[in-house]
């Protein structure tokens, strides 16, 4: 597969699977007549103790430093703004170098960190809770900046490499299946960052050519739907998608897949948590065999939403459960920063700072 191209981007060795890349670096080796080990040595400092330029590399010759400066560079998401929550949640934003910004961010809960990551600039769907969506789409991001999230925050942590990932940041996933697929084996490749499929989840609202690709891979990558209402009629008037992938073939198509699958469902007042609506969303979870994860809203979608309040929460909590349905309430982190997806973003647009900035 072509790694994805973007106008005006470099392409770069961080784009290509880590088969390919091994490849590429193996050849650069042999025609320049250095020791195949050399290769050996070259190839962790992409993803698996990665550098953020050859020259920090110093394990290799200077000489050997400076020849791969110039035959692979290795570019970065230059880092604009870094929020640190009081329960330790960390929010990054990302500066692309065609002016486009993406999210990520870093969950730590025990020994687990959490990174949650972008796939797109902005997302075309419009779901009504979500801040990304109010921003509109910008473009596509290449298997590089999808996977160099994860690759810069290792740089920033090298001693706490994350255990998890999840394609919950901005954009839809499977609407840029091409490079999320080279970027999924990036993530999970040994040659790679390493990181176990099952500890990798795709989040979609329902792509079904996209959900149909995802399920053909052999990894046990883990799919989670953002489905957000139990009936197609509550689901439209959240999620326009409803209108070309309803619920009825989403569904279906989860029904056939092979891997373990999670339904995310934001409770908003008087929209979708009604006692009614927990024993509509108990079906389609038992037909699935899905775990449901209930999510407080976040501010930063349409101002007219509300959230369920914390007592609703429980009762519906408790319905699902009360039905043979595995629920979990997910808490809110980073209340106390912009940590919903897209709303660092739209804070910081048009208040442009020169470098990093800790909040």
């Amino acid at each position: 597969m072509k790694p994805a191209t973007v106008q005006g981007a470099v392409p770069t060795i961080l784009d290509l699977p880590p088969e390919r890349a091994e490849a590429a670096v193996a050849d650069w080796v042999t025609t320049r007549g250095l020791p195949r080990y050399r290769a050996d040595q070259i190839m962790p400092r992409l993803w698996q103790r990665p550098v953020s330029a050859w020259t920090d590399a110093t394990d290799l010759p200077a000489t050997l430093r400076n020849e791969l400066e110039d035959a692979f560079p290795l570019p970065r998401l230059p880092l604009e703004v870094c929020q640190t929550s009081a329960d330790g949640t960390e929010k990054y934003l990302w500066r692309l170098p065609d002016g486009e910004a993406i999210e990520s961010v870093l969950i730590p809960s025990g020994s687990r960190r959490t990174v949650c990551i972008s796939s797109q600039a902005g997302c075309a769907l419009a779901c009504v809770f979500c801040a990304t969506g109010t921003t509109g789409y910008r473009r596509n991001l290449t298997p590089f900046e999808i996977a160099g999230q994860v690759r810069e925050i290792v740089i920033g942590h090298p001693d706490a490499t994350p255990t998890n990932v999840v394609f919950m940041g901005m954009g839809e996933p499977l609407l840029n299946w091409g490079a999320v697929d080279t970027a999924l084996t990036i993530l999970n490749r040994p040659a790679g960052l390493g990181i176990g499929a099952r500890h990798i989840t795709v989040s979609t609202v329902g792509i079904l050519p996209g959900m149909a690709a995802l399920a053909a891979r052999p990894e046990q990558f883990r799919l989670a739907i953002s489905l957000h209402a139990p009936t197609s009629e509550r689901r439209r008037a959240l999620m326009p998608i409803e209108k070309k992938y309803d619920l009825a073939a989403v569904v279906a198509a989860a029904a056939s897949f092979r891997k373990r699958v999670t339904l995310e469902y934001v409770l908003i007042a008087g929209a979708n948590d009604s006692p009614s609506d927990a024993v509509a969303l108990a079906t389609i979870a038992r037909r699935l065999g899905a775990m449901v994860n209930l999510l407080p809203l976040h501010p930063g979608g349409d101002p007219g939403l509300s959230p369920t309040a914390p007592r609703d929460i429980r009762s519906f909590a408790a319905a699902l459960r009360a039905r043979g349905i595995e629920a979990v309430v997910r808490r809110s982190r980073g209340l106390d920063i912009d940590a919903a997806c897209g709303q660092l973003k739209v804070k910081v647009e048009g208040r442009r700072p020169r470098g990093p900035v800790r909040e």
